[in-house]
């Protein structure tokens, strides 16, 4: 039998109304931002489902907008975090899309960095403030944000992932879930790890040197 996390017991401490509509965009936002690396210059958020018909009165808005600027659930700036964006310079879109046969409460975020590179990322709130991303850009994944996470673009070529799964357990770090898509043979692959450990940077630093991959981030739990 699954064990519950204490989110889904008895939902996480938080800037309310609802864990649904506030934590778990909060940490959808938080992710994402990790995934960016820094501040987005700008953020195009999707809302889909219940989230399109109740973003504004549930706080949807702010507190997405608050997990891109990199603040936790309990954070009361996330009241203020559209002021804070619009302060910062930061352009803020939103739109209400559709996607077939996602959870009713399902953002895409469309996000650009300072130096013009992109990212999408696809979430969703599960409920108790529990959240599953399900993409980033063209690839498929299931990440909760409760492990340590490694996220690898490279080539799809033999050997690669023989030497990050190599260096992992060299250094003591213990695979607990992966998943690798690829676009085509040969093409550009997307790598997910999640670990039992924490990753340093050193090993961060030496996955990103080998030959083939285009970028390696470490995202610590959510």
């Amino acid at each position: 039998m699954e064990k519950l996390s204490i989110f889904e017991v008895m939902g996480p401490i938080m800037i309310g109304p609802s864990s649904s509509h506030t934590a778990g965009a909060v940490r959808i936002g938080n992710m994402a931002r990790k995934l960016l690396d820094e501040e987005p210059k700008v953020m195009k958020i999707y809302f889909h489902g219940s989230f399109a018909e109740t973003y504004k009165g549930h706080g949807t808005d702010v507190a997405i907008v608050g997990g891109l600027l990199g603040f936790g659930p309990d954070d009361e700036r996330i009241c203020n975090s559209l002021d804070i964006a619009k302060e910062k310079g930061i352009q803020v879109e939103f739109y209400r899309f559709e996607m077939p046969n996602a959870h009713p409460n399902t953002i895409k975020l469309e996000l650009t960095r300072f130096d013009g590179t992109t990212l999408e990322v696809v979430g969703s709130s599960i409920g108790g403030g529990e959240i599953r991303i399900t993409r980033i850009n063209r690839f498929s994944v299931n990440l909760t944000g409760k492990y340590p996470t490694v996220w690898i673009l490279h080539i799809d070529k033999p050997g690669i992932i023989a030497k990050v799964t190599s260096t992992l357990a060299l250094n003591g770090i213990n695979i607990a879930f992966m998943e690798v898509f690829r676009e085509d043979k040969g093409a550009l692959s997307s790598m997910v790890i999640q670990t039992d450990q924490d990753v340093s940077e050193d090993v961060v630093r030496e996955i990103n040197s080998f030959i083939g991959v285009k970028l390696c981030r470490y995202i610590q739990p959510i």
